[in-house]
Formats: structure tokens, C-alpha cells, sequence
């Protein structure tokens, strides 16, 4: 990410995360639990494991199908997180005292259903900067302001695109059939790999010396080694890469979306909050979508925020706008060379698209200082990302690999 919507003020500077507390996250449910059912809403604390391994903790505590359990969101290993996953048949005192690693029982309480992704309003973020520039604080208020004033730009970032930032790449090749490049992106380009003994196994393969390359992989990178001995046992680059786990083949197709409709957002950056002739525009109090025919009608309730123009994570589904909106979105796929069927795949890997917010509000907004650090809280919706604000905020370039992940 390079554009920003505030680039006319200047940003605070500073670094990201020095400890998980650094970088905290609060889940804002969709709706509380009622007292009675046959789901069990434990509300917990975490900090420094993932949620699918909170999942497998509370599974294998409490005798329970990791499959049965439910949550709202994802939420990052490198942060301090409160979420509440759903347990069926059990009761609170079957949690009270429960002891795992990096999880604090906050309360439970019985619900009528499973907790479904996407069972959450949004969340809260409190994140400390450490380092900034000197007038960071005056800086950060005045760019929170703006985005308060005209929204957030709802991109997808710079973390969502993997610890190379190749992640896009590889769905697109996988979307285009180029499996031989997929190999080559899911391996890494060296020049873009700081771990040494990772390098060097890149550089093997490269030199096509798959033996020495899967000897020098390090043990963490599974997808990396599954493809090598794949092109060691004599199977083609497409049956290699198609034998992944298909989460994990959805996750590099997602990433590509993702990266199409952050361009799609910086083609819009200058004028973000305005309504085109032919927009698909949001209502924000529950995802609808409907074209707008005159914008001098409807800019009034997009200057409310109770609607935003929207562009599409494309699929084989997902419409397209009208006007001079759906002009840009279908020349970005002319330009890729692609078109919606591209995204009719086989195995269950078709994505059939939907259309996403340009901007999303931004409420609750504090900016104070504690020492030479600044520190920031703020609410989003669901599926919005705090990297957004921060991007804004600090205007200065992060590494992906240390960016939160929080999805929802």
C-alpha cells in the first residue's frame, strides 16, 4: 500500500509491536448470549496462539469435535485478543478453572446457537506506536478526523498477501493455469526470503536440484515442502500445487481478490466518499446493495454514512456496476486477462464474488501519548482491517510479516 486518502497531512511515523499487549483487540458481539440453549458462548482472553489453536486447546480439554465449535473471526497469534468461541452441550461450570496456554476464561453463558462466522458487529482496537515523529499527536488527531470525517479505505493491506507478499500472485497463477509459476512463488523468490536455510533451499530449487532443496527447507514451511517432494515423486506442476489443502489454495485465490479490489479502492482514493452515476452503493446497516440512478438524490445518506459506493471482489457471480464504476472494474479484469467465469474452478475452489464497502466508518476514536509512545483506540466493522487506519496514520512502510492479521 502507497496511496493514502490523507496524503496532505503528514503522517506520526513510529514502529509497530514490540510485545503482544502492544496490539490489542477486542470481538463486539452481533447479539449477547440469552442464558438458556444448548451452546455454551465462552468468552476468552488470548495472547500469543491463533484461533484455530484455541479451538484445538478447548477441543482436546473438553472432549469435544473441534469441528462442533464455533466463532465470529479470526483473530492474530501476535496481539492480545478477547473473542468468544460457541461449545455445544456443555455448561459454565464445565469451563470454570479450565487452564490453557495463552487463554484467560473471561465468562460463559448459555446460547441457543452455533456461533457462525461473521457473528460479530466489529472490533475494538487499542494499538501503542512506539517511536513516532514529535508531533505525532497533533499529527494522528488530525488524520483521525479525516477519516472520521470521509471514512476509512476498506483495503484488504499488505498483510493480507503473506510474509513474501506473493500470496495475490500465486492465486492469480493458479486462476490463470500457470501452475509452473504457482511453484515457483509458493517456493519464494530468494531475493525476497530472510530466512538463510529457506533461501538456500530456494536457491536449489531454482537450480533445479529438488534433493538438496528439500534438505535445506526448514521444518515450518509445509506447503513448501509438500510441493517439493510432490516434483520429487514425478508429478506435474498442476497436480503438485492442486494436492494442497484447498483452504489453503482458497486462501491464494481470496488474496488475489483482495489485491484486485485494493486497486480498485486506489482508483477511487480521491473521491471516495462521493456517489457515481451506475455506483453499486451499501447500506452499512446491513450489506445491501442497489444501483444508484442519481447521485444528487442519494449523496445526502452516503454524507450520512448510511451508504458507500462499493467494487467487487470478482467472482463468477458478483455484478458489476454501471456508469463510469463499472468502466473501471471491468477494464481492471481486461487487464488481467480475465474474465468472471476465469473464477468457475473446479474442486471446490469457485469463487463467486460479492461486493465490498470502499470505505467503512470509523467511531470511538482516543489518540493520547503515555512516554514517548502514542497510543490509539478506535472501532471498525466486521471484515475491516486496523492496517487501513494505521497506514494512514504512520505513512511509513511496514514490513507484512510484521502487520497484525486480524480477520473476520
Amino acid at each position: 500500500m502507497s496511496n493514502y486518502l490523507t496524503a496532505m497531512l503528514p503522517g506520526t511515523g513510529g514502529t509497530l509491536r514490540q510485545e503482544p499487549a502492544d496490539f490489542f483487540v477486542e470481538e463486539i458481539p452481533l447479539y449477547e448470549a440469552c442464558g438458556e440453549g444448548d451452546h455454551l458462548y465462552v468468552t476468552v482472553e488470548k495472547s500469543g496462539i491463533t484461533t484455530f489453536d484455541l479451538l484445538h486447546h478447548l477441543a482436546r480439554a473438553l472432549h469435544c469435535p473441534e469441528r462442533e465449535l464455533g466463532y465470529a473471526g479470526l483473530k492474530d497469534a501476535r496481539a492480545v485478543t478477547r473473542q468468544t468461541v460457541s461449545i455445544p452441550a456443555r455448561r459454565p461450570q464445565d469451563v470454570a478453572g479450565l487452564e490453557l496456554p495463552g487463554v484467560r476464561i473471561l465468562g460463559a453463558r448459555m446460547h441457543r446457537n452455533k456461533l457462525r462466522l461473521g457473528h460479530l458487529a466489529g472490533n475494538r482496537f487499542h494499538i501503542r506506536i512506539h517511536r513516532p515523529q514529535p508531533e505525532a499527536l497533533p499529527r494522528a488527531e488530525a488524520i483521525l478526523g479525516v477519516l472520521q470525517n470521509l471514512g476509512v479505505p476498506n483495503r484488504f493491506g499488505d498483510q493480507r498477501y503473506g510474509v513474501l507478499g506473493n500470496s495475490h500472485r500465486i492465486g492469480r497463477a493458479i486462476l490463470t493455469g500457470d501452475f509452473t509459476a504457482a511453484v515457483r512463488e509458493v517456493i519464494g523468490n530468494p531475493t525476497e526470503i530472510r530466512h538463510p536455510d529457506w533461501q538456500a533451499a530456494a536457491l536449489a530449487y531454482r537450480a533445479g536440484n529438488l534433493d538438496e532443496a528439500l534438505s535445506l527447507l526448514p521444518r515450518h514451511c509445509h506447503p513448501e515442502r509438500h510441493l517439493l517432494e510432490a516434483l520429487r515423486a514425478g508429478r506435474a506442476p498442476r497436480e503438485a500445487v492442486l494436492s494442497l489443502s484447498r483452504k489453503l489454495l482458497r486462501l491464494y485465490l481470496s488474496a488475489y481478490q483482495s489485491s484486485l479490489f485494493d486497486r480498485l479502492v486506489d482508483m477511487r482514493l480521491n473521491s471516495l466518499e462521493r456517489l457515481w452515476p451506475g455506483d453499486l452503493a451499501m447500506k452499512h446497516v446491513n450489506g445491501a446493495c442497489f444501483e444508484v440512478a442519481d447521485p444528487a438524490i442519494e449523496q445526502p445518506r452516503a454524507d450520512a454514512f448510511e451508504i458507500s459506493p462499493t467494487a467487487p471482489l470478482f467472482g463468477c457471480k458478483v455484478p458489476f456496476a454501471g456508469g463510469q464504476a463499472g468502466l473501471l472494474e471491468r477494464s481492471l479484469l481486461d487487464k488481467e486477462q480475465l474474465t468472471p467465469n476465469a473464477f468457475r474452478l473446479p474442486g471446490g475452489l469457485t469463487m463467486e464474488g460479492e461486493r465490498r464497502a470502499l470505505r467503512v466508518p470509523l467511531h470511538e476514536v482516543t489518540v493520547n501519548t503515555d512516554a514517548d509512545d502514542l497510543l490509539i483506540a478506535f472501532r471498525l466493522p466486521k471484515g475491516s482491517f486496523a492496517t487501513a487506519v494505521l497506514h494512514e496514520v504512520m505513512k511509513n512502510a511496514t514490513d507484512p510479516a510484521d502487520l497484525p492479521d486480524i480477520v473476520d
